[in-house]
């Protein structure tokens, strides 16, 4: 009996079966690997700190992985809490007038809070929408991620009149870590619906993983009625 053409090889079949299950465990080992490194890290930050009456561990004879965690994120909250009354940011004022004393510190302290409220921000718009540019060339797109208006003196001197600058991250691939930023005319910009996450899971995957894309129904126009010039209806 002659072999059937579209039958695939034993060897093939256990490469493809390897390759899926590799696909399905290793982002789950990876992402289990690192959530409990992260953890680890955070307790061994927290624990050696918390006076042995006060450790719950001590009484259980068990270990608790992630107490330290849980303590950090609580005493976080709290400080974010008396932070913003009149006498926390007096406190708060207080400190960073000694740091912005200090010629080293206070250059590394303003740089990593400049960051930390641009990102953390609840009403900032950065890194929220995706869009597409121009380049290197007319007729080629890349996909960029839009951080904002262009502020400052580079809106003063690149801005024209009714024309608004948007500075935008152009990353590479497929690592987006690195890359450049360039400020755009708004018009020049072609606005996606993709989230930065499904713009990332893009880049990092060289264009494979490509979102789902629903285009908006159109809304119905409404049709005016015409008057009837013999009923007046």
């Amino acid at each position: 009996m002659a072999d059937d053409p579209d039958r695939i090889p034993v060897a093939t079949q256990l490469r493809n079966n390897f390759l899926t299950g590799v696909i399905i465990c290793a982002p789950l080992a990876i992402t289990i690997w690192l959530t409990f490194g992260f953890i680890r890290w955070a307790d061994s930050w927290v624990k050696p700190y918390i006076p042995a009456r006060y450790n719950p561990e001590n009484y259980l004879n068990i270990a608790m992985p992630g107490l330290g965690m849980v303590i950090a994120v609580v005493l976080i909250t709290m400080i974010g809490f008396l932070g913003k009354n009149l006498i926390g940011r007096s406190i708060v004022s207080f400190g960073e007038s000694i740091l912005h004393r200090m010629p080293l510190v206070r250059t590394v302290y303003k740089s990593l809070k400049q960051i930390f409220e641009t990102v953390l921000k609840e009403q900032s718009t950065s890194f929220k929408k995706c869009g597409l540019i121009e380049f290197p060339s007319p007729g080629t797109w890349a996909l960029v991620f839009i951080s904002g208006n262009a502020k400052g003196e580079i809106a003063a001197r690149l801005g024209e009149e009714g024309e608004e600058l948007v500075s935008v991250f152009l990353a590479p691939t497929p690592v987006p870590t690195a890359g450049f930023l360039m400020f755009v005319p708004r018009s020049k910009i072609v606005m996606l619906d993709m989230t930065p996450e499904e713009g990332a899971r893009l880049l990092i995957s060289g264009g494979l993983l490509a979102p789902d894309y629903k285009p908006k129904a159109a809304q119905p126009v409404a049709v005016p009625q015409i008057l009837n010039p013999r009923s007046g209806t």
